[in-house]
């Protein structure tokens, strides 16, 4: 029988040139990734999803590639990252690479060629009109405020090319079966190497076409569903996670287990921050009620707060202002007139309320997504350009450069943080490591009842009625036992009052996290909970 892992993946998002400097150059490379291994392993995440690392123009933090074979050469070489995969495996941490194949960078060969005329064998490899039309509904700009048209017109080949990134990232043309093909080539040469699978970036966008808006062509999805399908005649098990960050409505169609077995939860997580920012579980709820549930080959990736900006694209206006108001009140704080460019830890400034949406999110049901930092509760660098300001360098410890690197200043990749209350001298993994209490030992603890409970985060998790609005309640049955998780979202205390409905039996529940409780009476758990309190309650059958 395949073995679905991913169901189970506790995964965590590493960004290699900010990582860990083995070679003094100031950018983190595979052989500093190695070395963290030990550091990775004591952590409890079983997957480790590398961002891009392959030669870029280095415009959009790798995601403008150049080669799709090689490691960039700042990165290291090959035989390092192969040499990290075998390494990884025999901890038991999987790999998953970035497989960016909605668009290519300007300066790939391939854009290069197809700019040189009508005739080139690379010409369709891309999307060219002589006219752009006018973008569908929904198919406009993704970076408002920085670029202004899908389209721009190139004077060497003397037509416009459709990009729905960046200007310097045109569209690749899926309808093409050649591009298909290079992609599968792709595929193919990384899975050679034993990772695990893939993260595909903007899954989404892969499906539309600005030459068919109305889709009337070829079926919409076709590229999604072979790829899905030559990965996994490659390697049955692999995880394909899809960037998919659409309206409800369009969920289903993408998670119908035969184009992605995993899909980041977009539309959640824009509820989880209306959730925080408003101390009331309602938003939480709603969401989950209202998400098509995962096939039963499938399983959603949560997360808090990724590498680029907080999108709330999902949210009305007014939830949006809610948000926006709360959590990045300051113009610099905000990007593309809907996202938060700030990590999760200065957002919700406080201990035990970034403690209590750890334990949330590792509880919700789907996979929990951290990337790196957020472990310790790494700030954000409001100065850096852009998304940028959220990819600050690893702070490993309080002395020079934060331990990522020997290099002079000058030459780091992006400056450390290292002013103010989340700076290096305050926040970094030495000053927590082993420490009762940090932010560090309460991750580990989170992936420890993880990998011992498998069924919280299946799928058929129970939202249980609990009294206040502020308080999250979630249960899970299994012959073997009974798991209940209490979240209150406020900032004061609050009494949950859970009709247990079976759920558990008339003994006091063992505490996995948090404090104890008594047992129910008549068939009722009642439970005082602190500001920003949680606790993951257990019963044995």
């Amino acid at each position: 029988m395949q073995d679905q892992w991913w169901k189970h993946a506790v995964i965590y998002g590493v960004d290699v040139e900010r990582f860990c400097d083995s070679d003094k150059d100031g950018v983190g490379d595979f052989a500093g990734l190695c070395a963290k291994l030990p550091y990775l392993s004591s952590l409890g995440f079983n997957c480790v999803w590398l961002l891009p690392f392959y030669p870029s123009t280095d415009r959009d933090n790798g995601y403008d590639i150049t080669d799709y074979y090689r490691v960039a050469a700042k990165c290291g070489r090959l035989s390092e990252f192969q040499e990290f995969v075998h390494r990884a495996g025999e901890q038991g941490i999987r790999v998953v690479l970035d497989l960016v194949a909605q668009h290519t960078s300007s300066g790939h060969p391939w854009f290069q060629a197809a700019r040189q005329g009508r005739h080139s064998a690379y010409r369709d490899y891309y999307v060219w009109s002589d006219q752009p039309p006018k973008p569908a509904p929904g198919q406009g700009t993704m970076f408002p405020g920085q670029e202004d048209s899908v389209w721009t017109f190139d004077d060497t080949a003397r037509a416009y090319y459709y990009h729905r990134f960046y200007h310097f990232q045109p569209t690749l043309n899926h309808r093409n079966p050649r591009v298909l093909d290079e992609l599968k080539r792709v595929v193919d040469f990384w899975l050679s190497f034993g990772i695990a699978g893939f993260r595909v970036d903007a899954a989404s966008h892969l499906v539309e076409d600005p030459l068919d808006p109305a889709g009337k062509g070829d079926a919409a999805h076709t590229v999604l569903r072979e790829l899905y399908a030559h990965i996994t005649r490659q390697k049955p098990d692999a995880m394909v996670l899809g960037e998919v960050d659409e309206d409800e409505g369009k969920l289903a169609s993408f998670f119908d287990g035969e184009q992605l077995n995993m899909m980041f939860n977009f539309f959640l997580n824009n509820y989880l921050m209306l959730a925080l920012a408003t101390e009331s579980a309602q938003p939480i709820r709603e969401a989950l009620s209202r998400l098509p549930p995962a096939p039963e080959n499938g399983q959603w990736a949560n997360f808090l707060r990724n590498l680029d900006e907080a999108d709330l694209e999902r949210l009305d206006q007014q939830q949006r202002d809610r948000v926006l108001d709360l959590f990045a009140p300051q113009d610099k704080m905000r990007i593309y007139g809907r996202g938060i460019r700030r990590r999760l830890a200065p957002m919700l400034g406080g201990a035990a309320r970034l403690k209590m949406a750890y334990s949330l999110l590792f509880a919700l049901p789907g996979a929990p997504v951290v990337c790196y930092g957020d472990e310790i509760g790494m700030g954000e660098d409001l100065g850096a350009d852009g998304r940028n300001s959220v990819r600050a360098p690893m702070q490993w410890t309080a002395g020079r450069n934060g331990g990522f690197s020997a290099a002079p200043k000058a030459r780091l990749v992006q400056p450390m943080i290292d002013q103010g209350p989340f700076g290096l001298a305050q926040v970094n993994v030495a000053a927590q490591d082993g420490k009762p209490g940090s932010l560090l030992e309460h991750l580990r603890r989170l992936t420890v009842l993880r990998h011992q409970h498998l069924q919280v985060g299946q799928r058929d998790c129970h939202i249980l009625e609990c009294g206040p609005d502020t308080v999250l309640a979630l249960g899970w049955r299994t012959p073997e036992q009974d798991i209940l998780a209490l979240h209150n979202l406020s900032g004061k205390p609050a009494r949950a009052e859970v009709p247990l409905n079976g759920l558990g039996t008339d003994e006091a529940p063992q505490a996995l996290l948090g404090q104890g409780t008594d047992g129910p009476r008549d068939g009722r758990l009642s439970v005082a909970l602190e500001a920003h309190d949680f606790r993951w309650l257990c019963w044995m059958r």
